[in-house]
């Protein structure tokens, strides 16, 4: 699926190589996000205007998306020569909440993974506390129609990175790992991928 926190990171890091771009926010507590119940006026209402808005469609379901971004060239990353961005992303459907995610190359808050443990998610038989324990506290969590089964959810692992190694080398990467669960909350899939070059 495409990660609009990956895109939004690209966008800002762009606008923000000699400086900084968009506006710092404050990440929400994942426990004041409740999707099926938490609306579009009370995300606005807590995050302020969006950096962008846009729609998709997932699952023959038309989604509004809306995102928040910054970059700075001044803030302490991740790893060196990385280029620090943050972005979190919320998905509505009918103006309520199905999904947030949230990606992060800052030291302070990163949402690095190690993708190596991915292998170790087997379809219904690894449970939900299982993949936290392997791959860490999730950056978002989705539920229908942007996942497949109507019953269940899943949870969120984004990470985008960009180094700029000369004014005009850069290069960019980025992985996504989303986990979904049944109603037992055994894995019922595993959607891992990655692009670019760290």
């Amino acid at each position: 699926m495409r990660s609009f926190v990956g895109y939004c990171c690209a966008l800002v890091l762009l606008a923000g190589l000699a400086g900084c771009a968009g506006t710092d926010f404050v990440r929400p507590s994942i426990d004041t996000l409740k999707n099926g119940q938490t609306t579009y006026a009370q995300i606005l209402e807590k995050m302020g205007p969006p950096r962008r808005e846009g729609t998709m469609t997932k699952n023959e379901k038309q989604l509004k998306v809306i995102t928040y971004a910054y970059a700075t060239t001044g803030g302490k990353a991740v790893r060196e020569s990385v280029v620090p961005v943050r972005a979190q992303a919320f998905y509505f459907y009918n103006d309520t909440l199905v999904g947030h995610e949230f990606g992060s190359s800052f030291a302070v808050d990163h949402s690095d993974f190690d993708d190596k443990k991915v292998s170790d998610i087997v379809k219904g038989k690894t449970t939900r506390a299982e993949v936290i324990q392997l791959v860490g506290k999730p950056g978002g969590y989705y539920v229908y129609p942007l996942i497949k089964s109507t019953s269940g959810d899943a949870v969120v692992y984004i990470y985008t990175e960009t180094t700029s190694d000369a004014p005009f080398s850069v290069k960019q990467f980025r992985k996504v790992l989303i986990v979904s669960f049944d109603t037992a909350g055994l894995v019922s899939d595993v959607d891992f991928s990655s692009s670019g070059n760290k």
